[in-house]
């Protein structure tokens, strides 16, 4: 691949691999129907080993390009899209990841999945602060948009692989009274990474927390506990 690679190139390739049996396979799991978090939403079909292999070969696509793509209307194109940011930044300067970061937080607006955040905000915006102010993620935590929301405590899973928990545990008490489901299940879902690493920094936030939170949210965050402690604190008997 070259410099000179396009977003109608990439495109190209993608609409190629695209199946129509697997776009609404696709289109049932993201749950596009009226008044569902994805409705509205287009698939091509395409698998996401095939995305990922795009990606890698797609790393040298200019920044202005990338965003095209991000901007498409079929949700594979964007989790290219994202595919490829991250190999950018992964593979760039600070410069390169600076530029990455900007256009990642000025585009949320098309980061409008699970999945789109999933693949992408723990290795673009978390390593981006690791070592730098965090004050961002409060923002999009405290955000009127769920994406932005699920990117927020997303992010830190970064920080959790670094054995840093407290970005998490800041991020998880902002969102505790959060009406979605799907931010429920990405805070327990990380309480449980936390827990994983650090049983007794989870259990402090547990003890503290549990009885406030959502019931799938504590479900998701003492999955891998022992039975008789999950029962415990299902039945509020910490």
């Amino acid at each position: 691949m070259t410099t000179k690679l396009t977003a109608s190139m990439v495109l190209k390739q993608l609409k190629k691999y695209g199946n129509k049996n697997h776009a609404v396979q696709a289109s049932r799991f993201i749950k596009v129907g009226k008044e569902q978090y994805g409705a509205g939403d287009k698939f091509l079909g395409v698998r996401l080993p095939v995305l990922r292999k795009l990606a890698k070969n797609s790393a040298l696509l200019p920044l202005g390009e990338t965003r095209k793509l991000l901007s498409n209307e079929f949700h594979e194109v964007r989790i290219a899209a994202l595919l490829i940011l991250v190999e950018q930044f992964q593979q760039g300067d600070e410069t390169r990841k600076a530029k990455v970061v900007k256009l990642y937080l000025g585009n949320t607006r098309y980061i409008n999945g699970w999945d789109l955040v999933d693949c992408s905000a723990h290795l673009i915006i978390g390593p981006w602060l690791m070592r730098r102010d965090k004050k961002i993620l409060e923002t999009l935590a405290r955000s009127t948009i769920l994406w932005e929301r699920r990117i927020a405590i997303m992010s830190t899973f970064h920080f959790i692989r670094q054995q840093k928990f407290t970005p998490t545990l800041k991020i998880a008490k902002l969102l505790l009274k959060d009406e979605q489901d799907l931010i429920h299940k990405a805070v327990g879902w990380m309480l449980r990474e936390v827990g994983n690493r650090g049983r007794a920094v989870e259990e402090v936030f547990l003890q503290q927390h549990y009885r406030n939170m959502p019931r799938t949210m504590l479900r998701y965050a003492i999955e891998k506990f022992p039975e008789t402690l999950r029962k415990k604190y299902l039945n509020g008997k910490i």
